[in-house]
């Protein structure tokens, strides 16, 4: 892709009508083309790190000169993409190792796209070795590891912005703006978040020797060390608490944390959870398949629930979050929002998902992307990359996002004891629960070592 005029004023035109945190993503994407290129590499060149690295080279001058990956075919694919991609025509480096890439100690910006048990170490080693980093979603697969890459970035006073990028969504934030902060809902006092896409796996496959691509030894990492199954690569891991936190992790997170930013939530107080596996019983996954879980804040529950069976209550909101004020109610997803006022004055607001596709023509092409969201990856880069400039916090911080990941773990931790949990986040203790507590660091297998806030 080549930059032109053209592209400078992309942004610009598409946000016109808008203000705040959109106008400042307008003005930083136009004072990045002429800024100095950043070295960037990316750890997990699957999926959805390609979508976030494609992303980037759209909105910035980059040259990106490494990718990580345990799969070579990956890694491979992922090196001639990015070749045609990316303005020099040059090829990455390419590593089987994260800790060789980092080694090298020749990267502005790092990207983490690895499954959810390897986010941690890589992030932190990071840092260590003065990159920025973009790091996925969930931040970490216990609370432990999230209370240390905290400290981490913090140490070494590097910018770690989280993919939690409905806080850079234009019309979720225009919502926010415009109905939210404007006052048109009144106090809100309730919250729903939920998700009721069939997204769990329903396959029961024998297990199997590992491809030959792929190198499983590390792939597993810290994790615990279990027989090859073809739905742990590519993708389907999710379905396995030994490698993610469930739907939790993967959607209530983004939604939870919508609201947390919405309405400038901090920890929850309480966090309770209920559910199982309770209809699809024959498939290998071992995550619910049926969970509500409460967060308390104060004078505000959020509720969460999921189905990945049935029918959603609302086709058109079938993974979102509702809020509910005195004045009206705001429902918000990827797709839209809708605000439906309580009588009075006001009038009904329905606002669809901005595309970019004319303006960035290869979102038309690029393989599994999702189109609606490239938008907002886009303007989440950008705040990272002025978070960058500036040596400030981005929209997303890495504390933040710990507090979103964190709160989804102890749900489901609340679910598995079957009790409420009140976790103190200056202690990092699970108040009068020794048993609780104990769970916020999982095992890690050998030589692998789990990072502590206090050594990092």
């Amino acid at each position: 892709m080549r930059n032109s005029v053209h592209r400078r004023q992309v942004l610009g035109a598409g946000l016109a009508a808008t203000g705040g945190l959109l106008t400042s993503y307008r003005e930083t994407f136009a004072a990045l083309q002429d800024s100095p290129v950043k070295r960037v590499g990316l750890i997990g060149s699957g999926w959805y790190g390609k979508a976030d690295l494609f992303r980037l080279i759209q909105v910035a001058p980059v040259e990106v000169v490494s990718l990580c990956d345990v799969d070579s075919k990956m890694l491979s694919d992922a090196a001639d993409m990015v070749q045609q991609r990316q303005k020099s025509g040059n090829r990455p480096k390419t590593y089987a190792d994260y800790r060789k890439l980092l080694a090298e100690k020749d990267l502005d910006i790092v990207l983490i796209a690895t499954p959810d048990h390897w986010h941690a170490l890589p992030m932190i080693e990071a840092v260590k070795n003065g990159a920025d980093v973009y790091v996925q979603k969930p931040i970490s697969l216990d609370v432990a590891e999230g209370q240390a890459m905290v400290a981490a970035a913090r140490k070494y006073n590097r910018v770690v912005q989280v993919g939690t990028q409905r806080r850079s969504t234009p019309h979720l934030i225009e919502a926010k703006e415009k109905i939210i902060e404007s006052g048109m809902l009144g106090k809100i006092s309730h919250a729903e978040v939920y998700c009721y896409y069939h997204m769990r796996a329903r396959e029961n496959p024998p297990d199997a020797t590992p491809p030959e691509n792929l190198d499983y030894e590390m792939w597993t990492g810290p994790a615990p060390m279990l027989p090859y199954n073809k739905l742990v690569h590519p993708r389907s891991w999710r379905a396995f608490n030994e490698y993610g936190n469930g739907i939790l992790g993967d959607m209530c997170i983004h939604m939870l944390d919508t609201v947390r930013w919405m309405l400038k939530l901090d920890w929850p107080t309480r966090v309770s959870s209920q559910g199982g596996i309770f209809v699809d019983k024959a498939s290998r996954a071992n995550i619910s398949d049926t969970q509500t879980a409460v967060f308390e804040f104060p004078e505000l529950n959020v509720l969460w629930t999921h189905r990945t069976w049935g029918d959603a209550p609302d086709p058109a909101y079938p993974w979102g979050a509702t809020l509910y004020g005195e004045k009206g109610t705001l429902r918000l997803s990827v797709m839209s929002y809708d605000f439906q006022p309580r009588g009075g004055d006001s009038k009904p607001i329905h606002r669809d998902v901005t595309y970019e596709l004319e303006e960035f023509p290869e979102d038309k092409t690029e393989k599994d992307l999702e189109r609606h969201v490239a938008p907002a990856i886009r303007y989440h880069m950008l705040d990272f990359l002025k978070a960058i400039a500036d040596r400030s916090k981005p929209v997303a911080d890495i504390e933040q996002g710990h507090i979103s990941t964190a709160s989804c773990i102890l749900a489901n931790m609340s679910m598995q004891l079957g009790r409420t949990l009140t976790f103190d986040p200056g202690k990092h203790i699970v108040v009068g629960d020794d048993q609780a507590t104990a769970m916020l660091r999982r095992a890690y297998r050998a030589p692998w070592v789990h990072p502590q806030a206090d050594k990092v």
